[in-house]
């Protein structure tokens, strides 16, 4: 079982901030693709993941990296300074 938890517009578009979900994905593209093909909300949430950074454990992390070990995976957008 792996805790995703969706920062905000990424929680808007799915209506959760958080679900554990069980997955036989590799990687978080394969992730991404699993939740994506759930239904429409998710659909549209992962519609660019280049409009997307992720977080493995509390760590950023790439789209391409695997899953093994992973308890936790964040989805949120890209961080602004000002």
């Amino acid at each position: 079982m792996i805790d995703i938890l969706y920062f905000a517009w990424v929680r808007e578009r799915i209506g959760l901030p958080r679900e554990r979900v069980e997955t036989a994905a590799e990687t978080v593209a394969d992730l991404v693709a699993e939740l994506a093909a759930r239904e429409e909300r998710y659909a549209v949430a992962f519609a660019d993941t280049s409009a997307l950074r992720v977080a493995l454990d509390q760590e950023l992390s790439e789209f391409s990296a695997p899953l093994s070990g992973v308890r936790e995976v964040a989805f949120f957008p890209p961080m602004t300074g000002g």
